[in-house]
């Protein structure tokens, strides 16, 4: 589908924006986001993605799956499925080049494949790298945590985001913010205190702790990506002007190749690809429910996936962030009704902190989107029909 934006990348840019229109457009994008509606889409892609998508490979696990590399290229292996929406937004931009040329008089001009330049598409395969690496991590994490544990360590991303973001596009920190960072670091310190007191069976106890470690790394890892991207987008508005969601789509594109390239390469190292039928003909749910296990993973990570990247379009990094962060209590539910995972009273204080963290946060947004609107208002020149005579 051919989706242009209606305005101009939103992200700071040094060279594009000033320090105080930067400040005015980060305090203005909360109040544009509630009438997006393709923000709601992608909201609903990471509702799908991030309530699916962990239940899935945890299951393959579970159920006698054991290829770190395997659920790791799993995370990524659904990017065929934007080839038919990006084919869709070609044919559309196509047919509407040869109108424009047909209604000037000229000749019919090539319409490009693709609407990445070589420096986005370099920062998208370098993005793709780290994307790579962080779902290894998670892999790992997940073969050895519950669900509910690794959940809420991966709602740390949101303080790695929002300390990336400080350095990498200037995101403004507010007291809301930082109080949301600091009570969802208070909740991972509660479950590394109390680490191992719901370790899976048949998981030793430094199995458990590699796992715990290798999450937060993941959380870490992420948090980076994201205002990585965001600042791919800013730069590349900066220069080109808008940026379309066909474009994000692209990138997400070239990240997910890139990503399942790299575990495709360590499958590889690790004779992954001629395991992979022995292991369906033991596996707990039989050949076929091992095979749409897998498919069923790569489509749900997918979701998830697209649904974050375009959360960073219409808003900003640590807007996907919170959004990852507020979906924890899905997954929670879903892997206690599932798996029957304990859930104890140090797991339910720290999803209380990181919800509450949640709410700090988008409660201090919604704060300054108002006071923007106010002070636009109010900086507005009196229109002449409203001017004494």
């Amino acid at each position: 589908m051919e989706v242009e934006a209606a305005t101009t990348q939103r992200q700071p840019c040094k060279n594009a924006i000033t320090t105080k229109q930067q400040q005015q457009q980060q305090q203005l994008s909360t109040g544009r986001l509630f009438r997006s509606p393709l923000l709601v889409v992608n909201f609903v892609l990471m509702v799908v993605g991030s309530a699916c998508g962990p239940l899935l490979l945890r299951a393959y696990f579970l159920r006698g799956g054991n290829r770190k590399w395997l659920s790791s290229l799993l995370q990524t292996a659904g990017w065929p499925l934007l080839l038919a929406p990006l084919c869709f937004s070609y044919s559309s931009r196509r047919r509407r080049r040869e109108v424009e040329d047909d209604g000037a008089g000229a000749g019919a001009a090539a319409t490009p494949l693709f609407l990445m330049t070589p420096r986005l598409l370099v920062a998208s395969a370098v993005v793709g790298l780290m994307t790579g690496v962080d779902d290894l991590l998670y892999a790992y994490g997940l073969a050895y945590l519950p669900v509910s544990t690794s959940s809420i360590l991966i709602s740390t991303q949101l303080a790695f985001t929002a300390a990336f973001a400080l350095l990498l596009v200037r995101q403004r920190f507010t007291a809301f913010s930082v109080n949301a960072v600091v009570l969802l670091s208070v909740g991972a310190a509660m479950l590394g205190m109390n680490a191992g007191g719901d370790r899976p069976a048949g998981v030793s106890r430094a199995q458990y702790c590699a796992g715990f470690a290798m999450t937060l790394a993941a959380a870490a890892l992420y948090g980076l990506v994201l205002p990585v991207m965001e600042l791919s987008q800013a730069h590349h508005a900066a220069a080109r002007g808008a940026v379309t969601y066909t474009l994000v789509m692209e990138m997400q594109l070239v990240i997910g190749f890139v990503a399942t390239a790299f575990s495709a390469v360590g499958m590889l190292v690790n004779n992954d690809f001629h395991a992979i039928p022995g292991e369906a003909h033991e596996f707990g749910l039989g050949q076929a429910g091992y095979y749409l296990l897998l498919a069923g993973s790569a489509a749900m990570y997918q979701c998830f996936f697209l649904g974050t990247i375009g959360a960073i379009f219409y808003g900003s990094a640590l807007l996907a962030g919170v959004i990852m962060t507020v979906l924890i209590p899905v997954t929670e539910v879903l892997a206690v009704m599932f798996f029957h995972e304990p859930f104890n009273g140090t797991k339910g204080v720290a999803l209380a902190l990181s919800l509450w963290g949640f709410v700090s946060y988008f409660y201090g947004e919604v704060r300054a989107a108002k006071a923007a609107h106010r002070r636009r208002h109010s900086d507005e020149p009196p229109k002449p029909d409203h001017l004494d005579p």
